[in-house]
C-alpha cells in the first residue's frame, strides 16, 4: 500500500545530491530483491485471459511497471496486471483465485508509493487501481463532482454532519479539488496528496493535522470493501464492524477498499504558515508538545497543523521557502550547532476569522523558546498549503530526480525516549555518518485521537512521535542508507526503546507478531475470516 510525506517544498534542494543525475536512467539497476521476468502464464492463471479479454495485460511494459514501486529498491514480477474498468472486474478476479484449487495472490496497486515492495505480487496479479480512476474521470460529467457530498442530521449532537463518498481508487488531490469546490474539506491529510484514498486508509494516513483531528482512518464513517473471498460488503462502526475496523490500517490484508465515506467540515480559505528554528532539542520538543496539547476540534485557539524537521550542516543551503535574504544567517546557525530543529505550524482561517487570526497566533506563540530572530511566516491559500509538495515533485521530475531509490524509514517513537533518540541517532548516527540527503521529519501526536479497535499499531504512551527518514539516493549507493537505517533500528533495540515501524517492513511472522503486539491474535483471526486463503497483499510478507 502507499503513503506519504516528502513534506513541503524544502525537499526540493535537500533531495538533489551530487552524482545523482549520472545514475538516473541506467539500464542495469541493482535491486535488493529481484525475481526473474515471468515465463508463460502459470496454469493456475491460465483461465484469466478468457475471463478478462480486454482488461488483463501480459505485455512486458505492463509487467515491468507493476514490478517495482516508489522505493525503487525491490523488483518483483507479477504474472499479469489487471486494468479494471469496473468493480465487477475486481470481484471476478478475487473470486477466480478464491475458487481455484491453486489460489494466486493479488495486490491492489494505487500510486505504488510503497518503498519496500508492499504493492507487488510475485507470480500473481497486480490490480492497477488507477485504471478505475481513469475510467471514473473519463465517464464523469465535468460539471459534476466525482466526490458525492451529502449531509445527515446527527440527533445526539443536534447538528448536520457532512461527508463525501469517494472511490478508493481516487487520489486525495481529487478529493481536495472536488470538495473545496462545494465549500467543504476533509480535516486529516497526508503531506503528499497524489496518493490513493484506499492506499492511505490501508496504512493510517498521518500528517501535521493528526495531533488534532486524528489520522485519516479516524475520519471515515463507512467503507465498501471487496474481501479476500470475493464478497462485496459495506461496513461501518455499526454494520459489519469487524471488517470496518480490520481494513482501516490493515495493510491491505482483509480487503480492497472501493469506497470511503469521509468526514467533512467547512473548508477554510487561507493559511498562516509559520516556521521557527531551535538550537535546543528539549525546548523544541517542549514547545511541540505544548502546542499539540490544545487539540479540541472546535477550539478556536488550536493550531491546525504541527510538524517539525531537522536541518543539518551537510544538506547545503536552506530551501527556497525561507527568504533569500535570510539564507546566510540560517546557514551560519546550522553550521554553528550542526543540527537545527525547525518547528512548522499552520493555522487556517476564513473571512470570519481573518481579523483575529494573527492575534490568535501570537497568543499561541507566547512563551515559546525558539531561537530569537528566526521566526518566519507566509500567508497562502488553503489548497496551496495542502498541495505544497507537488511543486517540489514537478521540479524533481523535470530534472530526472524523482524515479530514484528511496530507502525510507518511518518510526513511531515513545515520548519517554526522545532525548535518547536525539543524542543516539540524530547526533551520533545521522550527523556523524554525514550521508543525509533527504528530509528528516520529527513531530508528536496524541494517542487519544486513534481508535484502538482498528488494525493500525501504535505506541501505548499518550504522546508519541513520528520520525521519518525520507532519503533519496542514486542507484549505486542506496545500500549505505539502508545500512544507516539498520543502525538506527539496532540502536533502538540496544537502548531498550520500544518503537513501531510506520509503513512497516518485516520478513518473519515473529517480527510481525511483535509489531502488532496485543493485536496480533485479532489480526490473525480477521485474516482467517476475511482472506482465509491468504490471497491479498502478499507484498507485505505477513502471511505469504
Amino acid at each position: 500500500m502507499e503513503e506519504r510525506h516528502p513534506n513541503s517544498t524544502y525537499f526540493i534542494t535537500i533531495f538533489i545530491i551530487s552524482g545523482l543525475l549520472s545514475t538516473v536512467g541506467e539500464s542495469s539497476k541493482p535491486y535488493a530483491n529481484s525475481t526473474e521476468f515471468p515465463a508463460p502464464l502459470p496454469n493456475d492463471l491460465s483461465s484469466l485471459p478468457n475471463l478478462f479479454a480486454n482488461e488483463l495485460r501480459l505485455d512486458p511494459d505492463s509487467i515491468n511497471l507493476a514490478s517495482t514501486d516508489y522505493g525503487n529498491i525491490f523488483r518483483v514480477f507479477p504474472a499479469a496486471v489487471l486494468h479494471p474498468t469496473s468493480l465487477n472486474n475486481v470481484v471476478s478476479l478475487i473470486q477466480s483465485s478464491y475458487n481455484s484449487s491453486t489460489p494466486f495472490t493479488i495486490a491492489a496497486r494505487g500510486q505504488g508509493h510503497s518503498v519496500q515492495g508492499q504493492a507487488m505480487s510475485q507470480g500473481g496479479v497486480v490490480v492497477n487501481m488507477m485504471s478505475l480512476r481513469e475510467h471514473a474521470i473519463n465517464n464523469s460529467n465535468n460539471d459534476q463532482s466525482r466526490a458525492f457530498i451529502a449531509s445527515v442530521f446527527h440527533r445526539p449532537s443536534g447538528k448536520y454532519l457532512h461527508y463525501a463518498d469517494v472511490g478508493g481508487e481516487m487520489l486525495w488531490i481529487d478529493v481536495l479539488q472536488d470538495t473545496t469546490k462545494q465549500g467543504f474539506s476533509p480535516v486529516s491529510w497526508t503531506d503528499y496528496l497524489y496518493l490513493s484514498v484506499g492506499g492511505t486508509l490501508s496504512n493510517a494516513g498521518i500528517s501535521g493535522q493528526t495531533f488534532r483531528f486524528g489520522p485519516q482512518i479516524s475520519n471515515v464513517h463507512e467503507l465498501d470493501v471487496i474481501t479476500g473471498t470475493g464478497e462485496f460488503l459495506t461496513c461501518s462502526r455499526s454494520k459489519n464492524s469487524e471488517l470496518f475496523y480490520a481494513v482501516l490500517g490493515g495493510l491491505g490484508q482483509f480487503g480492497i477498499i472501493t469506497r470511503a465515506r469521509i468526514a467533512l467540515e467547512p473548508a477554510p480559505k487561507r493559511v498562516k504558515w509559520v516556521r521557527m528554528l531551535y538550537n535546543d532539542f528539549s525546548v523544541f520538543t517542549r514547545d511541540q508538545e505544548r502546542l499539540i496539547s490544545i487539540h479540541g476540534r472546535k477550539q478556536r485557539n488550536a493550531l491546525d497543523y504541527v510538524e517539525g524537521f531537522l536541518m543539518m550542516n551537510q544538506q547545503g543551503s536552506p530551501d527556497s521557502w525561507f527568504p533569500s535574504s535570510e539564507h546566510a544567517r540560517i546557514t551560519s546557525l546550522v553550521t554553528k550547532y550542526g543540527v537545527i530543529y525547525c518547528l512548522e505550524v499552520a493555522k487556517y482561517y476564513d473571512d470570519l476569522s481573518r481579523d483575529s487570526v494573527d492575534m490568535d497566533l501570537e497568543n499561541l506563540f507566547r512563551g515559546l523558546g525558539h531561537t530569537p530572530g528566526f521566526r518566519y511566516k507566509k500567508d497562502v491559500s488553503y489548497v496551496e498549503f495542502l498541495n505544497r509538495v507537488r511543486v517540489g515533485e514537478l521540479q524533481l521530475r523535470s530534472q530526472g530526480l524523482w524515479d530514484v531509490p528511496h530507502p525510507w524509514l518511518n518510526l513511531f517513537l515513545p515520548k519517554s525516549h526522545i532525548s535518547d533518540f536525539n543524542e543516539g541517532v540524530f547526533r551520533n548516527i545521522i550527523l556523524k555518518n554525514n550521508i543525509t540527503t533527504g528530509l528528516v521529519l520529527f513531530y508528536p501526536m496524541n494517542r487519544n485521537k486513534w481508535d484502538d479497535r482498528m488494525s493500525a499499531s501504535i505506541l501505548d504512551e499518550e504522546v508519541f512521535y513520528t520520525v521519518a527518514f525520507l532519503q533519496s539516493t542514486g542507484f549505486d549507493d542506496w545500500q549505505h542508507f539502508d545500512q544507516q537505517n539498520n543502525q538506527v533500528l539496532q540502536y533502538c533495540k540496544d537502548a531498550g526503546i520500544r518503537i513501531k515501524q510506520y509503513l512497516p517492513h518485516y520478513r518473519s511472522k515473529e517480527d510481525w507478531a511483535g509489531h502488532f503486539g496485543s493485536k496480533w491474535r485479532t489480526f490473525r483471526e480477521r485474516k482467517t475470516q476475511f482472506d482465509p486463503k491468504m490471497i491479498l497483499s502478499p507484498g507485505q510478507m505477513i502471511f505469504n
